[in-house]
This record gives structure tokens, sequence and C-alpha cells, in this order.
């Protein structure tokens, strides 16, 4: 028998570990991790160098140092799946005092994830940078690991209802912490890679870079994934102890 303490426990857990894997589904899904504010350009050189540099951010081959530039230059946003840039829908958009802008995004391939980072962006030569690479790498694969352990834990937990058993809550409670972990960690590579990115590139004047709200939702959903775990690993560890005196005491 599973008394009302435990189910409530279970239920509040259920609730967390959904409201945790929708936020981190959201947030890894959305290109808004991290976004750079550029001064408005009012130069026709200034523009059409600017043109060239959106043409090749979303046909060209990929190359860090061009999405970096352009990111930094064109009021980009990053995430980990996505990269976009406002671009404009007049020719002559410069001359005008609050141009159109329309968000275009390019999605990072399979292929561009797992891309080696160079210790000068765009420079093959100048060796491969090993930390800003997995620190990439992690930061791709990372989330798709939560999730998956969050998949893992309901229909863990799916079976153990249909048993009628709190054995299982403990081990599905571990699966939960580790996922919290995984988001946890996602948000730490994130944000490292993007402090060395940002150490070995030369920004623009007046260029500003701001946390998006995409983090900020990878980063609640950790905090969820770990209340859920305990509330499940309580209520597995208080289920055995009540067990263990009811079996003292028919014994006595």
């Amino acid at each position: 028998m599973v008394d009302n303490r435990h189910a409530t426990a279970l239920v509040i857990a259920g609730v967390l570990s959904v409201l945790a894997s929708v936020y981190l589904s959201v947030s890894v899904g959305s290109p808004h991790w991290y976004r750079y504010t550029s001064p408005p350009v009012r130069a026709e050189p200034n523009a059409t160098e600017l043109r060239a540099l959106q043409d090749e951010f979303l046909e060209g081959e990929f190359d860090e140092k061009t999405v970096s530039d352009a990111l930094f230059r064109m009021n980009g946003t990053l995430g980990l799946w996505w990269r976009c840039v406002q671009t404009p829908t007049d020719a002559h958009w410069y001359r005008e005092p609050d141009p159109k802008m329309v968000m275009e995004c390019v999605s990072f391939t399979l292929s561009q994830q797992f891309t080696p980072k160079y210790k000068e962006p765009g420079n093959h030569n100048s060796g491969e940078d090993l930390i800003r690479t997995y620190l990439w790498r992690f930061q791709f694969f990372l989330p798709l690991v939560s999730l998956g352990l969050v998949v893992l834990g309901g229909l863990l937990g799916f079976c153990a209802c249909l048993c009628g058993s709190l054995t299982p809550a403990l081990f599905i409670g571990l699966i939960h912490l580790l996922a919290g972990l995984c988001s946890l960690a996602t948000v730490c590579c994130f944000l490292a890679g993007m402090d060395l990115l940002h150490r070995v590139s030369v920004l623009p004047d007046r260029v500003d870079g701001t946390l998006g709200w995409s983090l900020y939702l990878a980063l609640i959903a950790s905090p969820l994934h770990m209340m859920a775990a305990a509330l499940l690993m309580w209520a597995a560890r208080s289920h055995s102890q009540s067990y263990d005196r009811m079996t003292v005491y028919r014994v006595a």
C-alpha cells in the first residue's frame, strides 16, 4: 500500500519532472541563449559590407569567424542548435531612421556541431582549441542525455505504477538527479564556451552581449529535476522504513 504522503510526493515529483522537461526542450530548440546588441548602421559602405556578411552567414560554408562576426554586427542571437541575425527588408534601409528588420535563422548541422574550434577563429593554422571544441560538443550532447534519462525514468515509473510498487522510485530519483546535473552542466558548458570565444575574438565597438531567456529556462529545469529526485528518493526511503516497521510489528 502507498499512503497519502507518498502518493502526494510522487504526484508532485511527476509534475516537476514534466515541467523541467518542457522547459529544457523549449530552451534547446530556441536560439535565444545569448544575444548581441549592435549599433545601427548609417553609411552605405558599411551597409554593403553587412549585406555581404549576411549572405555569407545564410548561404555560405560554415566558418566560425564569419558566423561570429555576423552575430556581433547584426544583432545576432545564438542557441544550442540555431544561430540568427536581424536582416533588413528594404534595400536602402540604412537611410531610414527606424528600418524594419526580420530575424533569419540557420540551424547547426550535425557535422557543424562537431567541427573543431581553433585558437584563432577562422584560422585553421592556429591549432585546434580542444577546450572550446569539447565544451561545444558537450553542450550539444548533455541536454539530449538529460531528456533521455527523464524518458527512461518515466517508463520505469509507469511500469512501477502497473506493478503497484514503490521500489523503483529510488532508482528513478537517481535518474532525475543525473538529468538535473546534465541540465546544469549544459548551461555551464555554454557559458564557459562563450567566455572563451570572447577572449579569442575582437568584438566591435559598442557591441553588448546579454544572456537570453532560453538559457534561464534551462537553468530553471535543473533544480526542478533535482527537486523531483529528492521527492522520489524520500518517498522510496520513507515507504521502505514504514514497510520494515510493519513487518517487525507483524512478526512480534
